[in-house]
Parts: structure tokens; sequence; C-alpha cells
């Protein structure tokens, strides 16, 4: 009788807790809305849009537990860099050969390194999302950890709604509210997305207008064609921890390459020029428990921290970079 007990009550404040926060959650959507009408999104778009927003627990339970920050990163690589993830890259790339190439051409951006970023954000168009972008952006920006981010990523996506660049109809994507083939935020389709096929909307869920943003997106933020991107480096015991960075918020301590050469076991690795910037990364230390200071460890470069803007996660930019380099061997 009292463990029944015990349970009609965890049942009862369950339900208390959650209609508590629903109840807060639309008392922020009342408030919400009116901020947008008042920064100039038409109050029809915001009514129309904002109607069937809800809050949604899974969108905070994705936002507390993410795989680049649990995975080692050797296990991390592998996953994103597999033989069936090249083989389905390869199979994209023979189909849609003409656009790819064009756009490489225009932007002077590697079609590998397209096919890459596809591949890893959404397993080549396979895996686009399917939460309602517009909730889980409104979830988020209830959420207090960052809220102010995510306010005015969906502020900006109204606005994106209500200029029609982008159909509300099909606003379908991953929890955090990125949208398309290779996973864009609002901010990004706003700076950097292209109707490349001058149909007067941008369907980044489409080969040619997607390829064409990835690709006005990476020359924008200054990614360099045919520069290394990292060299994975066994270290010395002796390099100072100052060089060391572990953290993908900022890489500090760059030199060029010739001033971490003493402090490199593998010297016969590091065969480019000494002269470019570069610095030394060791992804599993603040994050994986037990994990060795000095390994693994990779020496990156310029390019490296383009990925980085793209997301900030020190695996995600490795992984991009590995399977750039598959691809390379292969077409």
């Amino acid at each position: 009788m009292f463990k029944i007990f015990i349970f009609v009550i965890t049942i009862l404040l369950i339900n208390t807790k959650s209609n508590s926060t629903n109840h807060d959650f639309n008392n922020w959507l009342k408030d919400f809305k009116k901020e947008a009408i008042s920064l100039g999104v038409s109050e029809i778009v915001v009514n129309e849009v904002m109607s069937n927003a809800k809050f949604l627990p899974k969108v905070i339970e994705y936002d507390r537990y993410q795989p680049e920050f649990y995975e080692d990163t050797f296990t991390y690589i592998k996953k994103r860099s597999s033989k069936k993830k090249l083989r389905e890259g390869l199979k994209l790339y023979k189909k849609e050969k003409l656009i790819i190439d064009k756009v490489e051409n225009e932007f002077k951006i590697e079609k590998e390194l397209l096919l890459a970023l596809m591949g890893i954000e959404t397993n080549f168009g396979k895996y686009l999302g399917k939460m309602d972008i517009i909730s889980s952006l409104a979830t988020l920006s209830f959420d207090k950890r960052r809220s102010e981010f995510f306010t005015k990523e969906l502020l900006i996506l109204l606005s994106l709604v209500d200029k029609k660049i982008i159909n509300k109809n099909i606003l379908y994507g991953s929890w955090a509210g990125a949208f398309g083939n290779f996973q864009f935020m609002p901010r990004t389709i706003q700076d950097y997305a292209i109707d490349y096929n001058n149909n007067k909307l941008i369907e980044l869920k489409k080969t040619q207008d997607s390829f064409a943003s990835a690709a006005n997106y990476l020359k924008k933020i200054g990614w360099k064609k045919n520069q290394p991107c990292f060299i994975r480096v066994n270290l010395k015991e002796n390099i100072p921890k100052k060089y060391l960075n572990s953290s993908a918020r900022k890489i500090k301590n760059k030199k060029k390459i010739n001033f971490f050469k003493k402090y490199i076991k593998n010297l016969d690795a590091i065969n480019i020029n000494e002269n470019i910037n570069s610095a030394i990364i060791i992804p599993d230390k603040d994050i994986i428990p037990g994990a060795q200071t000095l390994s693994p460890a990779y020496i990156v470069f310029d390019n490296y921290e383009k990925i980085l803007k793209w997301n900030r996660s020190l695996r995600f930019a490795l992984a991009v970079c590995t399977l750039k380099e598959n691809f390379e061997n292969e077409i």
C-alpha cells in the first residue's frame, strides 16, 4: 500500500511540474509574439508560424547530452568517416557530379569537403531531422541555458518566412533548429544561403541550393582550397602545457610549425611549409575521464579553425577533415 502511495505522489508531482512548465512556456510565448511583431515581423506570420509551437522536453534532454562531449576522439571519428559513409558519398557524387563540380569551380571549395560536411551532418540528406524547428527553437529560447542565442535564431527564422525566403511548411530538422542537407541555423541561412537556381526560394534540402550555400559559407569564412587541415602527432613530455588546446572555444598560442618541431617525436609526419600558422590540440583531455594529456594530439592549421566556425567541436572538425581526405583518395 505504501509503494502505491509513493507511486501516485510521484506521478502527481511529475504532472504538476509539467503543467507548471507548460503554463510558463505559454506565458513566454505570448511575450515572444509581441516582441517579434514589435521588431517588424508581420502579425499574420507570427500568429501562423507560432500558433502550434509547443514546449518539447526531449529537446532539453538532447541539449544536455551531445555525443561529441562523451565519445573519445577515435570513436567519434571512426563512426563518421566509415567505409559505408564513403560509399554513400561517392554514390551521391556520381549522381550529382555536374552540379557539385560546377559549385566547386565557382566557389573554389573542394567537393570532397562539401561531401564530408554533408555526410557527417545528415548522412547525405538521409537524416535531415523530423523535429518541428519552430517548437525546438521556442523550447530552447524559453530554456534559460542559451536563451538569448536561440531567441535571436527564432526571430531570424520568422523574418525569413515573412520575406518568403523560406517556406514555413517545410520547417522540420534537428532538435537544435538546424535545417537542410548541411544543417544551417537561421542566422547562417540569412547570412550565407543562396538561391542558386534562381527560383526565388532558398531550398536547402535540394542539391543545388544546399551545395552552393555551403560553398558560399566556407568561402566567406576564409577556407583556403588545397591547404592542410591537421596532422596527428606524438608529443614529447617536455612540451609546455600552455601550448595544449583542449577547448574549441578559442585556439590559443599559435606558432609556426617550425617552433613546435622540438616538441614532436614523429617529425617525419610534418612534411609541409614550416612557416604556416599552427596550434596543438588534445581533444580528449577535458572531456573523457582518465584521458591521457598528450594523446591523442594533433597539430592543426587555419583551415581546421574554419571548420570550428561551422561547428565548435574539436572532434567534429577532425572527423570532417578525415572524411574529406578519404574522399580525396577515391575521387
